[in-house]
């Protein structure tokens, strides 16, 4: 199973920008998918989660600014920030709960993409 993340790049302080992630390889359910994000010299913190069923949960600090969604069909979630402050610079990482043709699930992360904001 693998998460391949993208659409990481440098922004303008109140500009937009759309992350996206498809999984691929042995998968029999995605549960939870969700993003976080590391900063420099920071630890990873979680940034916002959806449901199979679509419930989605976000980080204070994110709420009213980004949207998580996903496309179970196609195996992708996406997260799309508006808004974005200098302090939303950060390596983001796609998480997702995946479970095999065998019947064992395992947490999943893509390589990160980042994300850079700034004049």
């Amino acid at each position: 199973v693998q998460l391949q993340a993208s659409g990481g790049g440098l922004v303008h302080p109140g500009g937009s920008l759309k992350l996206s992630c498809v999984a691929s390889g042995n998968i029999f359910n995605i549960a939870g998918m969700g993003w976080f994000r590391q900063a420099p010299g920071q630890e990873r913190e979680f940034v916002a989660s959806i449901s199979n069923g679509g419930r989605t949960n976000y980080v204070d600090s994110v709420k009213g600014r980004f949207a998580i969604s996903r496309d179970n069909s196609k195996k992708t979630v996406a997260l799309q920030t508006n808004s974005l402050k200098p302090e939303d610079t950060a390596v983001y990482y796609c998480n997702a709960e995946i479970m095999n043709w065998a019947g064992y699930q395992s947490d999943y992360w893509g390589q990160g993409t980042l994300v850079t904001v700034s004049s």
